[in-house]
């Protein structure tokens, strides 16, 4: 019997530099179909940025609606703009059997593991040390000072959650990080939630 492909949630988190991005587009053939959570924000967008690619752009009122009404998965207030995530194209990709990847904060991981726990699969990415990160936030050369401070301050805080993951993916080598980001891709399609595992139970008693 030919299985239909199941919709999952992987939440990825680690520090910003830590190479989140070019893991999943060098993994990007391997994983199957996939849609890449794109938050909502209240924020203005900036040069460059589009809707609907970048950010979801909205009104505060009209986020602030969608809050009321249980729309959003998390959100968060930050330097006075909203930013969450939908729960609408999540929804119609684990429909659509597509895995949902996620690119949010400790804090974001928590949240969702309190909503979807039992179809979620976690990594965090990170660089080999400290001082590694700080180097790679020098060398791109695209923050200031202060950034690259609070950046690495951050980073700090954030690794003290890494046993809060299901698996930890360590950015030495590119190509060695994307096979290991592929291996917890497949096994995030492989995880079963409740409703599955009733319904499988049911079946198989049949």
């Amino acid at each position: 019997m030919l299985r239909r492909q199941k919709g999952a949630i992987l939440v990825l988190s680690g520090p910003s530099g830590a190479g989140k991005s070019t893991i999943i587009n060098a993994a990007s053939e391997e994983i199957g179909e996939y849609y890449f959570s794109i938050s909502t924000t209240t924020r203005a967008p900036r040069v460059g940025e589009e809707n609907a690619k970048d950010y979801f752009f909205v009104s505060k009122e009209s986020f602030e609606e969608d809050i009321k009404a249980g729309n959003f998965l998390e959100y968060a207030e930050v330097h006075g703009n909203y930013y969450g995530t939908s729960l609408k194209p999540v929804r119609e990709a684990l429909g659509a059997g597509k895995l949902v990847i996620f690119d949010i904060d400790v804090q974001g991981h928590r949240l969702v593991r309190a909503k979807m726990n039992d179809i979620t699969t976690s990594a965090f990415i990170t660089p080999p040390t400290l001082a590694e990160l700080e180097k790679r936030l020098r060398t791109r050369c695209t923050d200031s000072e202060d950034v690259i401070v609070q950046r690495l301050e951050n980073a700090t805080k954030e690794i003290e959650a890494v046993g809060e993951y299901d698996f930890t993916i360590i950015n030495d080598s590119v190509d060695e990080a994307a096979q290991e980001f592929v291996i917890v891709a497949k096994a995030a399609r492989l995880k079963q939630s409740k409703e599955a595992e009733a319904q499988f139970i049911a079946q198989w008693l049949r």
